[in-house]
């Protein structure tokens, strides 16, 4: 009885076995001519971007070049005036029968003159009709001559991890003479991720969507699409160690850009909230200093001046864990809830401070388009007497910011000291400082220079919270 029992089951399996291998041409056919249809729809309106931007600058004769003294360098003879050409690349997708063309900033920024090529090879120049910086989406505008295919926006809300996602671009349009986009396939590997600013990139992305179909160098402002033709995504950018595609690519959700598309369309500015604090996530170090049951939560490790937060009273150290009743989670969680208020709106924080809760209204601001000015520095001045602590303290060697060395690891700040280097395997290295950072505090104390440095590492007894211009570190005793 258990041999029939045993050779039953075999033979089922067996029979399942070969059901799902008769299946799979069949399903593999279809999922191919999904691909087919959504090449061929989407395909044919996307575009290829090029972009001129001429800049001019001024040559110089030096006679007394062979010396390499900077008196003599300081004589020149003024030359002709000449110009250089830069050409860019990029691609876009026709959203109307009108003409007009979404793609990326950073695809058009600066440009003097824009090219968009067509599928068909249709040429025509744009003319940009709004960009904003911070989303990193752009529109131009075409005159068109007969119909113009355009894509289907979808929705980006609907999308899961899993899920198909094609990108179509023409990142070689120019080298290969070939006004046709270029496919490739993946799925959505992540969502919600960010792209921080670096030293090569000046920008900071929130939000995008991660896939690993193939995005390459001037697949910038093309579709990313799901299975059924609907456009998910605008690609902005990959990851990568080799210059190349790595299976990390992101994209701009389409739901983010469809707020802005219309503004963008006639010219305006697009105006974000903003509160004016620098803020870090809190890993464990963090929250046990804080006496914190969780990491829940965002540290303000600075606040800028005469923003909407300092008027508020925040301060430095403050821990924000909700807005509006809210609960805020992490960086990602509060940025998001900024930007979808209104400037101008009165808004709840919930603050964490000296362990104890506090209430602060703050009226949201006007988002600064200029880096620069979050931050208010000033060039540092050479110092009368430079002390040093040479790893006298937990690993690390100290200054102050003369001009030299400032010039040396090329920061701008308003005070503090910096760390020269850290000692491998030390409490310093283990707690993430690195030479160049800037630390303005210890212990919540003010950390202007060297003299203070000293008096506060001085006081610390156990693990000290130290600020740094990248953010608040634990650095432990032992």
């Amino acid at each position: 009885m258990k041999k029939n029992i045993i050779a039953g089951l075999i033979f089922s399996s067996v029979l399942i076995a070969s059901s799902v291998s008769a299946e799979s041409p069949k399903e593999a056919l279809n999922l191919q001519d999904a691909f087919v249809k959504v090449s061929k729809d989407v395909g044919q309106a996307v575009v290829s971007i090029s972009t001129e931007h001429t800049e001019r600058y001024q040559t110089r004769y030096y006679p007394f070049a062979q010396f390499q003294d900077q008196f003599f360098n300081e004589f020149f003879v003024e030359g002709p005036e000449r110009e250089l050409k830069k050409i860019g690349l990029g691609s876009g997708l026709i959203i109307n029968k009108e003409g007009y063309i979404i793609t990326n900033e950073h695809v058009v920024h600066g440009a003097d003159k824009i090219t968009v090529t067509l599928p068909d090879a249709r040429e025509f120049d744009a003319r940009l009709t709004g960009s904003d910086i911070y989303s990193d989406l752009a529109v131009i505008k075409i005159e068109p001559i007969g119909e113009l295919p355009f894509a289907r926006l979808g929705n980006s809300d609907d999308i899961q991890i899993g899920y198909w996602a094609i990108a179509i671009g023409n990142p070689f349009a120019f080298a290969v003479k070939s006004p046709e986009p270029t496919v490739t396939v993946g799925v959505i590997s992540a969502l919600h991720r960010n792209l921080p600013m670096t030293d090569k990139r000046a920008r900071e992305y929130s939000d995008l969507i991660q896939t690993d179909a193939a995005i390459n160098p001037g697949n910038s402002g093309g579709p990313l699409v799901n299975i059924y033709g609907d456009v998910i995504g605008i690609n902005v950018a990959i990851f990568t160690l080799s210059g190349g595609s790595e299976g990390m690519g992101f994209a701009i959700p389409i739901n983010a850009a469809k707020k802005i598309i219309d503004d963008l369309m006639q010219g305006k500015k697009i105006l974000y909230g903003w509160l004016g604090v620098i803020i870090q996530d809190i890993d464990a170090d963090l929250a046990s200093y804080f006496g914190l049951k969780d990491n829940s939560g965002v540290l303000v490790s600075r606040i800028v001046n005469a923003s909407p937060a300092e008027k508020a009273g925040l301060k430095p150290g403050d821990i924000v864990i909700s807005l509006d009743n809210e609960k805020i989670k992490n960086t990602e969680g509060l940025v998001r809830t900024v930007l979808k208020k209104d400037i101008g709106e009165k808004v709840a924080l919930g603050i964490v401070r000296n362990k104890k809760l506090y209430s602060a209204v703050v009226e949201i601001g006007e988002r600064p388009e200029d880096k620069t000015t979050l931050v208010e520095q000033k060039k540092p001045e050479p110092a009368q007497e430079v002390q040093k602590i040479v790893k006298s303290w937990r690993g690390i060697e100290a200054s102050d910011i003369t001009s030299d060395i400032a010039q040396r690891f090329k920061i701008v700040a308003e005070s503090g000291v910096i760390v020269l280097s850290v000692q491998p395997q030390s409490l310093a290295e283990q707690a993430g400082i690195r030479p160049g950072d800037v630390i303005y505090e210890i212990d919540r104390v003010p950390v202007k220079n060297m003299r203070d440095y000293s008096v506060a590492a001085g006081r610390v007894s156990g693990d000290a919270l130290i600020g740094t211009y990248r953010g608040y570190v634990v650095l432990k005793e032992k």
